[in-house]
């Protein structure tokens, strides 16, 4: 099982680069860094992390400008999406992002992908909520076919675009792993249907009984990564047990005077486990 920390990069915080190269110099072996464009001030849409929604969720950098900040300071990291808001996003331009910043770091980009929680937000990036589903569905499938083809053509309901060149295609072919984010009913059936493996939050509901239900239909092996798992060795055993293949803990944004000691806190819940 590897080991990875998720980080929202703000703009008055440690910087992509420099949380990058020091993630990295500390041995672990993946970064990600969550998504959002703005937050509406009208806040209708309940946090499901409480009552109280924590400044960072509008302060982060643009992702993509921030995973390629973390990729110029890194040699060996990989860099991901924690996860990419597909739903509030043009597909030709993303998939034109993902490859690009694939291509220039030699891949080493993990592509988490999620529907969202705030539905105000979607609805400002013109998407209806009750439709962000096949809407997210077919930008991915759109964009792998930007990504595998030379001269791309893609007919849906939500994504439709003939015969296009788009350039340069992503290091990892087919391309970037697609990490299908969220706990809903569903997402195993989308997980199955165009992911290459499931990105679950430690609080997900029942997620290890769904661990162990995607292994039994899994027609091929589908990778599981988990988010937000606590600094606790009991958690990070609970997840090597399930055959998770990387855990997670998120960071609090700020300096390095902020974030080393929860950094601290995670690896030594690390150094329990392995005995290192």
């Amino acid at each position: 099982m590897d080991f990875g920390v998720g980080y929202f990069p703000t703009h008055d915080g440690l910087r992509p680069g420099e949380i990058a190269r020091k993630v990295e110099e500390r041995g672990h072996s993946a970064l990600f860094f969550a998504e959002h464009t703005h937050i509406p001030a009208s806040r209708d849409t309940p946090w499901p992390g409480g009552p109280q929604l924590p400044q960072k969720y509008w302060h982060t950098y643009d992702l993509f400008v921030a995973l390629t900040a973390a990729a110029a300071a890194t040699s060996r990291l990989r860099i991901g999406s924690g996860v990419c808001l597909v739903t509030e996003r043009d597909p030709i331009v993303t998939a034109k992002e993902v490859a690009s910043v694939d291509h220039l770091s030699g891949g080493r980009l993990e592509f988490g992908v999620g529907l969202g929680w705030n539905r105000e937000e979607m609805q400002n990036h013109g998407t209806d909520p009750r439709v962000r589903v096949p809407i997210m569905t077919e930008r991915i499938r759109a964009m792998r076919e930007i990504w595998t083809h030379d001269e791309a053509t893609f007919h849906g309901r939500y994504v439709n675009f003939d015969r296009i060149w788009s350039w340069p295609k992503p290091a990892q072919r087919p391309g970037p792993p697609v990490l299908i984010g969220g706990g809903g009913p569903t997402v195993l059936d989308r997980v199955l249907d165009h992911g290459d493996g499931w990105f679950p939050q430690w609080r997900d509901e029942n997620v290890f009984e769904r661990i162990t239900e995607l292994r039994a239909r899994a027609d091929r092996y589908l990778q599981v990564q988990m988010l937000s798992v606590p600094p606790d060795p009991k958690a990070l055993e609970a997840c090597e047990q399930a055959g998770v293949d990387r855990v997670s803990v998120w960071l609090p944004s700020g300096p390095w005077s902020t974030v080393e000691p929860a950094l601290e806190k995670w690896e030594a819940a690390i150094g329990e486990l392995t005995g290192r």
